[in-house]
């Protein structure tokens, strides 16, 4: 029997909390130019919980890509925030379902006793801001990694 190497765990997917801002800074990293139709938000209010079905950049393979000469990829995965009590969208029409966001950046400003404000930046200066009662946002791939449609590395001007 012999160790798992680096390269074997590359394609393994990805399953990540944030409960606090610092943790909060890797997954708003990893979800970094994803992008979602507008279909894929959902808000259970009973249950607190905002869930996003994203098209993810994997930013973490990047470096692996370009040193072996292979295409990008993106994967999907749920992007779920809990304990929300209020959701706000900015910037955008939430009406108009052929629609497709790309998400810039998670972004977390505390109140009182771990409460707080998640705002969702997205490109075109739309955003969808979340009132928690504490700060918990889970990241799960739940797809096998994708040859990125556009083949490049997303950037911004």
């Amino acid at each position: 029997m012999t160790d798992a190497t680096f390269q074997e765990g590359g394609e393994a997917p990805l399953r990540l909390v944030a409960q606090d801002a610092e943790d909060l800074k890797v997954i708003s990293t990893l979800v970094q130019d994803a992008v979602l139709p507008m279909t894929e938000l959902k808000f259970d209010a009973k249950r607190h919980r905002f869930a996003l079905m994203l098209n993810r950049f994997r930013w973490e393979d990047r470096s692996q890509a370009e040193q072996v000469g292979r295409p990008y990829e993106r994967v999907r995965s749920v992007l779920v925030v809990e304990n929300v009590l209020k959701v706000q969208s900015f910037g955008f029409d939430r009406a108009d379902q052929d629609l497709v966001l790309s998400l810039l950046s998670l972004d977390f400003t505390a109140g009182e006793e771990g409460a707080g404000r998640l705002t969702l930046t997205l490109a075109g200066d739309g955003a969808i801001a979340l009132d928690v009662e504490a700060l918990e946002v889970r990241l799960d791939d739940v797809t096998r990694p994708y040859r990125a449609p556009s083949g490049k590395v997303p950037r911004h001007d």
